[in-house]
C-alpha cells in the first residue's frame, strides 16, 4: 500500500506517461482500486500543498496547526503570545508519536475520502474506491472471517499511516512553516523543502521524496532521475 502511494504520487504529477490522459487514467486506478482512495482528493489537497508549502491556511499538510502542534519557529512564538493553550505543546514530541503517524490514514483519512467523494459528488471516483474494498474484502472472507478481514485492513492502514507520515513530514516540518508572505516561487519552494541522505534503501522507502527539493523544483520529472 505505501509503493502503490508513491506510486500514484508518480501519475499523480504526470511524470510517468508523454500524455497527460494516459497518466490521468492510471493515476484513477492505482489510487482508487489498489488504494481505495478517490484521485480528485489527492488532486484537490496535493496541488495546493505544491502551490505553497508550509504556508499556513493555505498548505492543507501543516492544517494540524494549531489544534494538534505547534508547528514552525513564528507560529509556536504567536501562540504563546496569543495564550493559545490548545494542547500541552510543550509535551508535543511525546504524545505526536500517538496521534500523528499511526492515527492519520486509518482514523482520519479512512472516513474523510469517502465524505469528500459524495460531497463533490465524484461518482467516478467512489466506484473505483468501492472496486478496491469489494476485492480486498473477496480476497479475504473466506480466509478470514469478518472480524479477521476487517481487523487485516486496519493493521495495514496502520502500518502505511507510520510509513507514509514519516516520509512526508521529514522532507518540510524541519523547514520554514508560516503564514503566506507572497515570496517568489522559486524561494517558496525551497525554503519549505529538504533533502534525506541519498541510498537504495532510502530511495525505495520514500518513492524518492527523499529528493524533496528536485521534486518541488521539477514536479513533472520522473523520480528515477531526481539524482541527475
Amino acid at each position: 500500500q505505501a509503493q502503490a502511494g508513491w506510486l500514484q504520487h508518480d501519475f499523480g504529477h504526470l511524470s510517468v506517461f508523454s500524455k497527460s490522459k494516459w497518466n490521468h487514467w492510471v493515476h484513477k486506478f492505482v489510487i482508487g482500486h489498489l488504494k481505495g482512495a478517490p484521485a480528485s482528493w489527492w488532486n484537490h489537497l496535493h496541488f495546493q500543498h505544491h502551490a505553497k508549502p508550509n504556508c499556513f491556511r493555505k498548505d492543507p499538510d501543516v492544517n494540524m496547526h494549531p489544534l494538534f502542534f505547534a508547528l514552525g519557529k513564528t507560529l509556536s512564538v504567536e501562540l504563546g503570545v496569543q495564550k493559545k493553550k490548545f494542547m500541552p505543546y510543550n509535551h508535543q514530541h511525546k504524545y505526536f508519536f500517538i496521534i500523528g503517524p499511526p492515527a492519520l490514514v486509518p482514523l482520519y483519512f479512512q472516513w474523510y475520502i469517502f465524505y469528500f467523494a459524495v460531497q463533490r459528488k465524484q461518482w467516478v471516483d467512489l466506484a473505483w474506491m468501492l472496486s478496491f474494498y469489494i476485492r480486498f474484502f473477496l480476497t479475504y472472507l473466506p480466509f478470514l472471517g469478518v472480524k479477521g478481514t476487517l481487523g487485516l485492513h486496519l493493521l495495514v492502514r496502520f502500518i502505511e499511516s507510520n510509513w507514509f507520515v514519516w516520509v512526508t513530514q521529514m522532507n518540510h516540518i524541519p523547514m520554514h512553516i508560516d503564514y503566506d508572505k507572497n515570496v517568489d516561487w522559486f524561494s517558496t519552494q525551497l525554503q519549505a523543502t529538504c533533502n534525506v541522505h541519498q541510498s537504495l534503501f532510502n530511495d525505495w522507502f520514500s518513492g524518492h521524496l527523499n529528493f524533496q527539493i528536485e521534486h518541488h523544483l521539477f514536479p513533472t520529472m520522473p523520480r528515477h532521475n531526481y539524482w541527475k
